[in-house]
């Protein structure tokens, strides 16, 4: 693969991973709350959505499931549940590079993570749970509602346009033109370039029409500033550092003749509470240099950023849950290994 075509595809997958993240940033604040109190009806409930949540792409499930058990509204084992189930950022990066596998996946996670949340409960009736002052991570601003679409409104923003806005709809615009005319991305007409194109007009729209107070904190500082180098240098990285040593070292020969070790090394990697060391495994998966259950239990184990929060809260809590989800992690990963996954 040429230097010029990992750019490229680098380009889309980090566009990729904004615009879900800006749209999913949208929808997150504009419906305000209201799964909480759908989470709080039964013990059930909590499971499921928690493991539905960490499930989502992103961190902001696993936040969001971290901050309702920092005021002790959900269990111990709901918040092991969303953190099985979640892949952090990485998500997105499966998505964009093998979007079939990717539900798969997903669908495993979020199976393995409420069987897992249950476990936890049953067998510990002690759940570690304290209060803090407020919850890390995870903000909701009901009295600023992001949908406000008139003509008037939106041609007043166009107007008196922020830089962070004026940045934004200048890249999306771009970034759109480039996959509809063909210049990046599957030149073909399938599904997923329809989705891209779909979702980055969504994303245009509401970078055109949110109010500055919601773009600057929410769309610009947290998902372009935090989020954008760090995804768009570690995909890269992974792919060229792949991409030499699978010319130079024989990447895949070493891997298969080692694959319990790096069944061990993946999982230990997933204990950083970072999103970028895990996307080694996926960039590995998608060139078949790794098995499925290897990046199934990289997973399982790693939760991007939606621990720091918790780590925060709790060591213990903290410490515990990584030990569950590693315990996990290495089993599934295991089990899949001997099955041949």
């Amino acid at each position: 693969m040429a230097i010029i075509e990992i750019i490229k595809q680098t380009i889309v997958i980090t566009g990729f991973v904004l615009v879900m993240m800006l749209v999913i940033e949208y929808v997150n604040v504009f419906t305000g709350g209201t799964w909480q109190k759908k989470m709080l009806s039964n013990r059930w409930s909590q499971y499921f959505l928690a493991a539905l949540l960490g499930a989502s792409p992103g961190c902001l499930g696993a936040f969001a499931v971290v901050a309702l058990y920092t005021h002790r509204m959900i269990t111990l084992g709901a918040v092991v549940a969303a953190m099985v189930a979640t892949a952090g950022d990485e998500s997105f990066v499966m998505f964009a590079m093998f979007p079939r596998t990717a539900f798969l996946i997903h669908g495993v996670l979020f199976t393995v993570g409420l069987g897992t949340g249950v476990l936890i409960d049953i067998c510990f009736k002690k759940h570690l749970s304290s209060q803090i002052g407020g919850c890390e991570g995870f903000e909701l601003h009901r009295e600023q509602q992001p949908l406000c679409v008139t003509r008037g409104n939106i041609v007043k923003q166009i107007k008196h346009c922020s830089p962070a806005r004026g940045t934004m709809i200048l890249g999306l615009a771009l970034f759109l033109s480039a996959l509809i005319t063909g210049q990046i991305g599957d030149p073909e007409w399938d599904w997923i370039r329809v989705t891209l194109c779909v979702v980055s007009a969504a994303a245009l729209f509401i970078v055109v029409t949110v109010p500055e107070h919601f773009l600057e904190e929410h769309l610009w500082d947290h998902v372009v500033m935090r989020h954008a180098p760090r995804i768009f240098l570690w995909t890269l990285g992974a792919m060229l550092v792949i991409q030499g040593a699978t010319q130079q070292l024989h990447l895949e020969t070493i891997i298969q003749q080692n694959t319990w070790t790096v069944l061990l090394v993946a999982c230990l990697i997933g204990l950083i509470p970072e999103s970028g060391p895990h996307m080694v495994f996926v960039v590995l998966y998608a060139q078949h240099a790794v098995p499925l259950s290897i990046l199934l239990a990289s997973s399982i184990v790693q939760d991007g950023h939606g621990m720091l929060p918790m780590l925060a809260h709790s060591r213990r809590a903290f410490l515990g849950i990584k030990l569950i989800a590693f315990i996990v992690g290495l089993a599934v990963g295991a089990a899949g290994l001997a099955l041949g996954v």
